[in-house]
């Protein structure tokens, strides 16, 4: 489910990384994308077998421009949910380790049958 994720975000054109995986050298892009697997428990459980998968995702924005976060933070969201996944809010601010940049999350999940 990793790669079907991947391939929406990466196609926005900008950096993408798994939260918390740049070095301390690095410094941020200008504008660029995380994410974070919380959780994929089964989906359910018929006869002693597991059936599906629900994903759970977070999916960061962080760019130097506040405006940009937003619009991408929506763009990503509507490609998310024409790709059925659930993405039940628009999202929330996300902390920065950089004062230059600001960054906002949003919670994504798929039901993997």
């Amino acid at each position: 489910m990793e790669d079907a994720l991947l391939e929406i975000l990466e196609s926005f054109g900008y950096p993408v990384y798994r939260q918390g995986s740049m070095s301390d050298e690095e410094s941020y892009p200008e504008t660029f994308v995380t994410f974070w697997n919380n959780d994929s428990p089964d989906h359910a459980h018929y006869n002693n077998t597991n059936y599906g998968t629900s994903w759970d995702y977070n999916v960061f924005v962080y760019s130097s421009d506040p405006a940009k976060v937003y619009e991408l933070l929506s763009d990503i969201r509507t490609a998310l949910k024409a790709a059925k996944w659930i993405v039940p809010s628009k999202g929330q601010d996300a902390s920065s380790d950089e004062a230059t940049h600001t960054g906002r999350t949003i919670e994504v999940y798929y039901l993997e049958t």
